[in-house]
């Protein structure tokens, strides 16, 4: 412990070198001074659903020994389970034998994380389909969650990358353009009765959330028994977009022991009414894992430090005073063209906005874009409001976030 409270372990999503081989990632983060890895399971990465998962779980886990490298499993590839719907199926997919897949998904990452080591879980909601009436956030009419976790003004959008690569800009095919994905709803019908889908002809709230918290009791059943934390994210523009959701999804599973937060802090920046550092200290309790980039007030687009708005030492003040013990993990999914760029200068910016915590230092950007580059960007939203403000100038519905705005 330090005077401030827990020393910060970083580390690197993997989600942000998927150009590279994972051998070789794990490689690069050891090398550069991480500690720890956010594994991302994907095709390129310990694909989940390749044969011989056991075998070659055990052998990363042996590489990760050799590197003394701690690691949290996430689950946010895009394409894993449909090479036509990114992110789906989702935990609130209209068709159950999709909802399925999404929940085998998790089965296999927990008994990943199981043996790993792993600190924690990572999943998510979803959007809601767009047949249903219940809105990102939960702020439908009937029996959706509070909506206290509302962006205060202007519409939340989706933002493309950013350049400042040193070699150039991110591919177009992994830029975002903003729009909602189409097709994202399984067409087969799911047996009568089955009350998941009912809101695709009520357009009953309450049955997303219904659907989401009886897709992830087994996967709790099951990370209890391997005493492993599922860490749920609020994620922009899904069911489930604020801590507010996340605390309405604790309460509707009756707050069991395995469910946990992952918290992503740039998240924080662009969308919920409290400032980040506060952010940190209302999700202590929960706090399992957590994710950490640059953003924009309104703005769903993972940056570069020094690109957005987020002022990083009293944020991770805030998070060393908690006690947390886990990775915090840098999340740059749309930045995989430059990755060994960012992780290599990433880690130098952390640990100086750390040891800013207790004195103001100015900190630069590390993104490599030429002076002035920033400029030709879209201006920035709004910022956050002041911790005293936003009870009373929240909206009474979340603004959803199109699902392409996703990384």
């Amino acid at each position: 412990m330090t005077a401030q409270g827990t020393a910060l372990r970083f580390g690197y999503g993997t989600n942000g070198l998927a150009d590279l081989r994972l051998d070789d990632a794990l490689a690069l983060l050891a090398d550069l001074g991480y500690d720890g890895v956010g594994l991302t399971l994907d095709h390129m990465h310990l694909d989940p659903l390749a044969p011989d998962l056991a075998a070659r779980t055990r052998r990363v886990g042996r590489r990760l020994a050799a590197l003394g490298l701690d690691v949290t499993v996430e689950t946010g590839a895009r394409y894993v389970l449909d090479p036509r719907r990114k992110h789906g199926p989702s935990l609130l997919d209209p068709d159950p034998e999709a909802r399925a897949r999404r929940v085998d998904l998790l089965l296999r990452a927990v008994r990943v994380a199981a043996d790993l080591g792993a600190h924690a879980v990572h999943c998510f909601s979803g959007t809601v389909p767009p047949s249903s009436g219940a809105a990102a956030g939960g702020g439908a009419a009937t029996g959706g969650a509070p909506a206290s976790g509302a962006l205060t003004s202007g519409a939340l959008t989706s933002g493309a990358p950013t350049s400042g690569a040193p070699t150039g800009d991110a591919p177009a095919s992994d830029v975002a353009t903003g729009d909602a994905v189409t097709g994202d709803v399984a067409t087969s019908d799911a047996p009568v009765g089955d009350p998941a889908t009912s809101d695709a002809a009520t357009g009953d709230a309450a049955t997303a959330w219904q659907r989401l918290a009886a897709s992830l009791t087994p996967v709790l059943e099951a990370a209890d028994t391997a005493g492993i934390p599922l860490a749920i994210e609020p994620e922009p523009g899904h069911l489930l977009a604020t801590l507010a959701d996340f605390h309405h999804l604790r309460r509707l599973l009756g707050d069991p022991p395995a469910l946990g937060l992952t918290l992503d802090l740039g998240h924080c920046q662009c969308l919920e009414p409290l400032p980040p550092a506060d952010c940190v200290r209302a999700a202590a309790p929960w706090l399992r894992h957590v994710q950490i980039e640059d953003m924009r007030r309104g703005v769903h687009d993972h940056l570069p430090f020094g690109e957005g708005e987020m002022d990083f030492p009293p944020v991770l003040a805030a998070l060393a005073a908690t006690g947390y013990q886990g990775l915090t993990v840098v999340e740059l999914p749309r930045h995989s063209h430059a990755g060994p760029h960012y992780a290599e200068a990433s880690l130098p910016f952390l640990h100086r906005a750390a040891a800013a915590a207790a004195a103001t230092v100015p900190l630069t950007a590390v993104s490599g874009a030429a002076p002035g580059a920033a400029s030709d960007a879209a201006a920035p939203a709004a910022a956050a409001p002041a911790t005293d403000t936003p009870a009373a100038t929240a909206p009474a519905t979340p603004t959803p976030v199109p699902e392409g705005s996703t990384p």
